[in-house]
């Protein structure tokens, strides 16, 4: 398996380190794209569009971002074409990301949410494999209008 990159703002600096941890713990090799793995000041679009770039380079098969609630990072990701990130506060949430929308990417907020539950979404949402099935049309249109959208 390819290893999982991960990046956060100043926000979620604690929350990215538990989750660090616990990864590797699992014996699942980390990249960290994180604001305090640089020596230039990064703002969170800067290291979710990064993130997203090493997913869609196939440096990586999966990515995590933290920030204060998860929505900005989650929403500087899905700027890069071909990159589906969803965010998620719950294990639901996270194991329909993977499943029915193929999200390569989830974000999660440091504000939102406690460490604990972070890494129980982690864990769900990296269990979680793509089904295809019914929710194979529709992740096939977001990629259509996704690439239709770009030619205008």
């Amino acid at each position: 398996m390819l290893p999982i990159a991960i990046g956060c703002d100043d926000a979620a600096i604690e929350m990215k380190n538990h989750i660090v941890a616990f990864l590797k713990q699992k014996g699942i090799e980390v990249v960290d794209y994180s604001c305090d793995q640089r020596s230039e000041p990064t703002i969170y679009p800067d290291i979710a569009v990064e993130v997203a770039q090493a997913v869609k380079a196939g440096k990586h098969q999966r990515g995590i971002l933290v920030c204060g609630t998860g929505i900005g990072m989650s929403i500087s990701a899905n700027k890069v074409p071909g990159i589906r990130a969803a965010q998620c506060h719950d294990t639901y949430s996270a194991e329909r990301a993977r499943k029915s929308n193929n999200a390569q990417i989830i974000s999660l907020g440091a504000r939102v949410i406690g460490v604990e539950l972070a890494k129980t979404i982690v864990n769900t949402w990296l269990e979680s494999e793509f089904d295809g099935g019914n929710s194979a049309p529709k992740v096939d249109r977001i990629s259509y209008y996704e690439q239709k959208l770009q030619q205008k």
